[in-house]
């Protein structure tokens, strides 16, 4: 069988970066119509591909092959989110361990989404290769389920490529949709089935849509440098806090404050009340840009995204803020329905006087669907 996989990138809309990163309180996150992909078909070995959009077709640009009993895969630099996902479940699954040496896969992948970008483009990757071979060896659904490959794809960073990361980039472009995610019991990100797996709300029942634009600066940076140096510092403070006792800490207050927009933000949302998601929101970018600059970043949450964050909520934008960690990566606006226009206009103008030739000025779409596997 011959198999066609899709999944949404995602923003957060509000209560981050709390996701168990530097917290484990909530967020309000959003999966958008930006998608990445994957083609997965029988081989003779295991041989994983990257492919690129040339002329209106995918073409391979990556290319490596493995005997199927060559595992663990050896991590090279090229290719290793999908490396990681073969050697986590590889571990965790003696379904998987027994199938893989009995027939080879051709895996495939693609992406739509700016690289680097805030938008959890990364984590798809995972998420796709763990799917695509949960689908192609027909896995046990029950044990081998959608919140279970969140959590893995959450390891497969953390734990093999040792990338700084929470939850919520592995859960939204699963499940899809808008949700309040909860995050209790996961700061301290131990093994599976040892805490938690996220409680994942769907509100779209009752927001079907948001009057959001979005910006993806173009300007490149890793979402892990910036959660590893604030991450160390948010668990350092909080468990001498509680320990013992006293005032509540810098890093512990900025996340405590993200909490209660996402928890309020819930609540402005289910009224539609745009006004108040939009001051919530500059509420959390408030407190991001201060835990950055408290944290050493010299600019806080980074001078362009404040700069585009500073113009659209001078041009009438209800509220802006990152939808990433800073120093790059994409800002988001909430406007008022119907004037979304407006600002893509002065977003664009501002991105070509700072020279940004590769920011993208879109306005996203909820994607109601997470991952979708199709029979080719």
């Amino acid at each position: 069988m011959h198999y066609k996989l899709t999944i949404p990138a995602r923003i957060n809309l509000l209560g981050n970066p709390s996701d168990a990163n530097e917290g484990d309180y909530a967020t309000i996150s959003v999966a958008i119509d930006a998608y990445a992909g994957a083609f997965v078909q029988p081989a003779k070995d295991l041989v994983l591909e990257r492919l690129a959009d040339r002329n209106g077709g995918y073409e391979p640009v990556d290319r490596q092959e493995f005997p199927c009993d060559h595992l663990p895969l050896p991590y090279t630099g090229e290719l290793d989110l999908v490396k990681g996902a073969i050697n986590r479940l590889y571990q965790h699954s003696a379904e998987f361990r027994a199938k893989v040496v009995q027939r080879g896969v051709h895996l495939a992948t693609w992406t739509d989404v700016p690289r680097q970008s805030g938008l959890g483009g990364s984590s798809l990757f995972v998420l796709l290769a763990l799917a695509g071979l949960r689908t192609f060896y027909d896995l046990e659904p029950r044990f081998h389920n959608d919140y279970f490959l969140a959590e893995l794809t959450q390891r497969v960073e953390a734990k093999e490529l040792g990338i700084t990361c929470g939850f919520a980039d592995r859960y939204v472009p699963l499940f899809g949709g808008i949700a309040y995610l909860d995050y209790r019991g996961k700061l301290h990100q131990r093994a599976l089935r040892e805490e938690p797996f996220v409680a994942y709300e769907r509100l779209d029942d009752w927001v079907d849509e948001l009057p959001l634009v979005v910006i993806s600066t173009g300007i490149v940076r890793d979402s892990g440098d910036v959660h590893g140096r604030m991450r160390p510092r948010y668990i350092e403070e909080h468990d001498a806090w509680m320990a013992r006792g006293g005032a509540m800490p810098p890093m512990v207050r900025f996340m405590t404050g993200a909490w209660e927009t996402a928890w309020r933000g819930k609540i402005a949302l289910l009224e539609r009340d745009w006004p108040a998601v939009g001051a919530l929101m500059n509420e959390n970018h408030r407190l991001v840009n201060e835990m950055m600059a408290y944290c050493g970043f010299a600019e806080g949450a980074g001078r362009i995204n404040n700069l585009l964050i500073d113009a659209a909520l001078a041009n009438g934008a209800l509220g802006a803020k990152l939808t990433g960690a800073g120093g790059g990566g994409s800002v988001f606006a909430l406007t008022h329905p119907s004037q979304e226009g407006k600002l893509m206009e002065v977003w664009q103008r501002a991105a070509a006087e700072e020279g940004l030739t590769e920011a993208r000025v879109y306005r996203p779409k909820i994607a109601r669907r997470g991952l979708v596997v199709e029979t080719e």
